[in-house]
């Protein structure tokens, strides 16, 4: 058995799992695996595969964790030869042969970069209270029922951890938790923030985390998909060892994609401010 890390932009997928008929992350994988003759062609994935999380379309991923029995020569570089640019396996641990890249991770940590100007601005933003803000976030935190906040049916009780910086315009706010409901992370951002530009009141808290359900004009939408990252999930006595190469070229991969970003970002601030 072995884990391996893996990073990838998730704007251009339709999620992490495998789905017929759309390009997934998954399906990359498995795709790969098929090429190095690691898994045989059809529908199936390798003995004992299994994925720390199932990321929303658009989600991306700094230390998504997947685990399966893998030849001795499967290294990080060897698997990116088979993966398209935007997704790199870039490090892998030896892990006991009952190991399952799901169930055994003790934490999962989600970081959402949320666009939160102080003042107005053109975008069509509200303005940001930190205070506010700080209120409806250390009121979400801690062991709720958070039925209210996602589509699952069951496991909704959940202890979350939340914690946030302000960086320029932007909250980045980091939750952990053992694991997450469906859509919980987007949809505690989105509810806290539409305290902190006065949509919601603080009370409404208090009204999504209580018994009763909440449906249709009074429900919480799920914040944008995409700047969210799952960046990290622990699994207790695994150490994993970085693959250099693969980091390397993990590394240029991304900070290429940053460059072609901001130049994107340029054209749009010089179109908005001619206008």
């Amino acid at each position: 058995m072995r884990a391996y890390r893996v990073a990838y932009d998730g704007r251009p997928y339709h999620g992490f799992q495998r789905q017929p008929d759309v390009d997934t992350v998954e399906g990359r994988l498995r795709s790969a695996l098929v090429r190095l003759g690691v898994c045989e062609r059809g529908e199936g994935l390798p003995e004992r595969y299994a994925a720390a999380g199932r990321t929303d379309a658009g989600v991306s991923a700094r230390a998504q964790t997947i685990a399966f029995d893998a030849p001795a020569w499967l290294s990080p570089a060897v698997f990116n030869g088979q993966l398209p640019d935007d997704v790199r396996v870039w490090a892998s641990a030896d892990v006991p042969d009952g190991f399952h890249a799901t169930h055994d991770a003790a934490e999962r940590t989600y970081t959402y970069y949320l666009y939160a100007p102080t003042d107005a601005d053109r975008s069509g933003h509200e303005p940001v209270d930190d205070q506010r803000w700080a209120d409806a976030v250390d009121a979400l935190a801690g062991t709720h029922d958070f039925h209210n906040l996602t589509s699952d049916d069951t496991g909704t009780e959940r202890t979350v951890g939340i914690d946030w910086t302000r960086d320029g315009q932007f909250l980045v706010v980091r939750f952990t938790a053992g694991g997450f409901c469906r859509q919980l992370v987007r949809r505690l951002v989105s509810l806290a923030a539409a305290v902190a530009d006065g949509s919601a009141p603080l009370s409404k808290v208090d009204r999504v985390l209580s018994p009763e359900p909440i449906s249709g004009p009074d429900g919480v939408p799920p914040a944008p998909p995409e700047p969210l990252v799952l960046t990290d999930v622990s699994y207790p006595d695994v150490s994993f060892t970085r693959d250099e190469d693969a980091a390397e070229d993990a590394r240029a991969v991304f900070t290429g994609r940053r460059a072609n970003a901001r130049a994107t970002a340029r054209v749009a601030d010089h179109i908005a401010d001619g206008l």
